[in-house]
């Protein structure tokens, strides 16, 4: 398998898990599970969300595009960044039910932002 597919497969399965983790993780939240204190819970995530931007990184460089060059992956990539910091917010700092929900709102909104981008290859915004 060369490695280009492999770096996509690599990417797109951090994807599906992340995006699986952190709705389990909030499904948790909301039920105020002892689940969230397991150990892997805590450390899982973190390694998956660094799988997911070291492979973004390698098929920019194996591809290779310049997020410089082309605004859909430079906003595609500032959104994965504002999902991880606004799921750490809603999972680790966000105190009423009100701010847990807008904050999963705009995560989801993030994550469905950048995969638009993904698949069309079109910027959402034109800067």
């Amino acid at each position: 398998m060369n490695t280009y597919i492999l770096a996509k497969h690599l990417h797109l399965t951090a994807v599906v898990l992340t995006i699986a983790l952190f709705l389990l993780r909030y499904f948790w939240l909301l039920r105020g599970s002892g689940m969230l204190q397991q150990k892997w819970v805590k450390i899982v995530p973190h390694v998956v969300d660094t799988v997911l931007l070291a492979s973004a990184v390698a098929l920019c460089l194996l591809i290779p595009l310049n997020p410089l060059q082309h605004p859909w992956l430079w906003q595609k990539i500032l959104l994965v960044i504002l999902y991880i910091f606004t799921g750490y917010f809603v999972l680790k700092r966000a105190q009423g039910l009100l701010s847990k929900w807008l904050g999963f709102g705009v995560a989801m909104a993030c994550l469905a932002m950048a995969g638009k981008m993904a698949v069309s290859k079109q910027a959402l915004l034109m800067l």
